[in-house]
């Protein structure tokens, strides 16, 4: 049976941020579709602490990546749209979705001009028993380290590509405190691997790797 986690499984993470996770959620406010036409490193840093749900189920963001098209590990280089990246190339403020090596989904958030985040881990604080059951595991800590077992968790598939991120089944809101970060190469690239675009909250538990 599906466990739900414990109170201090649930608050950890968001006591990282230095507000009780009741308090933060209360707070936050939707987010203005400006907010994602900018560069994506500052796209990418901001979104940790944003609440990220998916037909009413997720949590909070905790590790991100950024992308554009200067960058030879983004799928938008060299500046060049074909029918697999077309979104990243659209409007901001909607969901690139691809598959990875032919087998998991990764969900990325559309920025300025060829440019996105990948939304690599978030804290399960909504609609744990049901991201439970869709993983086959209640490991709480596991279920959404890594942007795979996310898209797994959150039903997340290549139907949703080219979603508006303001419109149901999505649902963002941020503007709370503002956390403290990790910085560091990103995971699983072959190009580009000196570059420090990875970000997550610093003293996490539900990190997809340490930094």
């Amino acid at each position: 049976m599906p466990q739900t986690p414990s109170a201090s499984a649930r608050q950890r993470p968001t006591a990282a941020l230095g507000v009780p996770a009741a308090e933060q959620n209360a707070a936050l406010l939707r987010l203005p579709p400006a907010f994602f036409n900018r560069p994506s490193d500052i796209v990418a840093r901001e979104l940790i602490g944003t609440v990220l749900l998916v037909d009413k189920i997720g949590g909070t963001i905790v590790e991100t990546e950024s992308y554009d098209g200067d960058d030879p590990a983004s799928h938008s280089y060299p500046m060049r749209r074909t029918a697999r990246n077309a979104v990243m190339f659209g409007p901001p403020g909607h969901a690139y979705i691809y598959r990875s090596y032919g087998i998991h989904w990764c969900l990325n958030f559309v920025c300025e001009m060829a440019s996105a985040v990948l939304i690599r881990a978030i804290i399960p604080e909504h609609g744990v028993g049901a991201m439970q059951q869709r993983r086959g595991m209640t490991d709480v800590e596991r279920l959404c380290s890594g942007p795979g077992r996310l898209c797994q968790a959150l039903a997340i598939t290549g139907t949703l590509n080219g979603a508006s991120l303001f419109a149901r089944p999505f649902s963002l809101k941020g503007g709370g405190q503002i956390a403290e970060l990790h910085t560091g190469p990103r995971i699983g690239i072959t190009k580009a691997v000196d570059l420090y675009r990875r970000f997550g909250l610093k003293g996490s538990a539900f990190l997809s790797k340490r930094f």
